[in-house]
């Protein structure tokens, strides 16, 4: 369950951003994907349409309807957060970060990471036992 202090949160972030129920359009249909007779027999998948702005979302993370409808209203605001903040915002940030982390590493970065590793390969023969041959 969600708690009354989520939701809360979650109203005033939809203020800031000027996102209005009476703008929202929200339809309860049937998931898909795993679940078997339980998903097919359920409509807790929330489908979420922004009038002004055309933007639509479905969510079907939790098999609570009530989870699933706090879960739609925060990807919307992050969806129209994006739009208005562009790099600004937190999505566009962590989405840098993480490619940041995966671009390839310069030939000096390299050579003195290789360099460490050399290092600590010698330092661990010299602990090697001495065979007599």
């Amino acid at each position: 369950m969600i708690t009354r202090e989520k939701w809360e949160k979650l109203y005033e972030r939809m203020a800031a951003l000027q996102i209005r129920e009476e703008d929202l359009t929200e339809n309860f249909i049937r998931g898909s994907g795993s679940g078997g007779q339980k998903i097919n027999k359920t409509s807790s998948c929330v489908q979420l349409r922004h009038a002004p702005s055309g933007v639509e979302i479905k969510c079907q993370s939790s098999r609570l309807q009530g989870t699933n409808r706090f879960f739609a209203r925060r990807d919307l605001c992050d969806k129209l957060e994006e739009r208005k903040l562009g790099a600004q915002s937190k999505r566009q940030q962590e989405q840098e970060k993480i490619r940041r982390q995966k671009r390839r590493r310069s030939r000096r970065a390299q050579n003195k990471m290789l360099e460490g590793k050399h290092k600590q390969s010698d330092k661990k023969a010299l602990r090697r036992s001495v065979k007599d041959d």
